[in-house]
């Protein structure tokens, strides 16, 4: 990105405050800081105009992802044509090199001098849709459900397996309505996902066109959506890829160090199981994933590298039918004899 900013404010975000470093030219201008609310974020904005910064297009913000805790930072730049910028911890700390000392003021300021050095690479963030607000919701208690629901079917299939059929009957007898309530709460909320998106124009056309790469269903496209934040906030495959954790990296280094390519660890964990699911789901039926799977076995090639590789393609599917706008066409080959 082109250094268009003259300021760079560094902000640290907590639940109940945010910490303020206001950068220009490699050097502090000031720090402040307001509670994490909109009243507390106008009171900065304020003082930025008290010291004569009154252009916003001038400023970028930079902060470091923290969930929910960003929201309002978010939208207030948002609706008042600010720009932010939010990276992951990991990387604002591993490109700043050793440090000693932490408090908030700090690692306000580290970050704005970290939006300084490296604003060429910055990653604006487009804040999401209300509708995509709404899906996340709901998605993060569908989530919540499943895990609920699995959690007795596991714990009464241990107790049937070591105690006994008569006090696994007792346990299911115990909980058989609470397991009812909580699948007709997901079967509701998965109602409610669906009526969602078929509300609106645009993200019905994702969705349709998402769900016809083959291991991508109703869950995935979903997640994939809220994610990426409609395409907008991630367009690249290769990094959707590394952000789900499936994109396979080098160990290598001058002549001893030779290891295996492998995954990274730094993920999203939950993208990553759901596309897991998916490409597991495409070997439990006839078609070219199936073949790629069988080829590569024979090959030699280890069963979790395959399953990874197809993770990728899947991946790389549906960026390229996003791109285009164009659900996935399958293309057969046939053999004349």
């Amino acid at each position: 990105m082109e250094k268009k900013f003259k300021y760079f404010v560094g902000v640290d975000v907590s639940k109940e405050t945010l910490d303020y470093s206001v950068v220009k030219e490699n050097k502090e201008e000031f720090s402040f800081q307001s509670e994490n609310t909109n009243k507390g974020i106008k009171s900065f904005i304020k003082e930025l105009k008290t010291k004569g910064i009154k252009d916003l297009s001038e400023v970028l913000f930079c902060a470091e992802h923290t969930g929910i805790y960003n929201n309002r930072l978010v939208y207030f730049l948002n609706e008042n044509a600010g720009t932010l910028w939010l990276e992951s911890a990991i990387h604002i700390k591993r490109s700043i090199g050793l440090k000693r000392g932490k408090n908030d003021k700090v690692d306000a300021q580290r970050i704005a001098l970290f939006a300084y050095k490296n604003c060429e690479d910055a990653k604006i963030f487009a804040a999401p849709r209300e509708i995509i607000k709404q899906l996340k919701v709901l998605t993060g208690l569908r989530g919540k459900l499943v895990k609920s629901i699995k959690g007795f079917k596991v714990q009464l299939n241990e107790i049937k397996s070591f105690e006994g059929k008569s006090l696994a009957k007792n346990y299911g007898a115990h909980c058989k309505g609470t397991i009812a309530a909580l699948q007709k709460d997901l079967k509701n909320i998965e109602a409610e996902i669906k009526k969602i998106i078929r509300s609106d124009e645009h993200l019905n056309r994702l969705f349709k066109i998402i769900t016809s790469v083959d291991g991508v269903g109703a869950v995935i496209a979903t997640e994939v959506i809220i994610t990426t934040n409609e395409f907008k906030n991630i367009n690249d495959p290769d990094k959707y890829a590394c952000y789900s954790g499936v994109a396979p990296f080098d160990h290598v280094s001058g002549t001893s160090v030779r290891g295996k390519t492998r995954v990274s660890s730094m993920a999203n964990k939950a993208v990553k199981t759901l596309l897991q699911m998916g490409a597991i789901s495409t070997l439990k039926m006839k078609g070219e994933f199936r073949q790629y799977y069988d080829r590569k076995l024979k090959e030699g090639k280890n069963k979790m590298s395959i399953i990874n590789a197809i993770r990728n393609k899947i991946i790389h599917r549906i960026f390229a039918c996003v791109r285009d706008m164009r659900p996935y066409q399958k293309i057969y080959s046939y053999k004349f004899v």
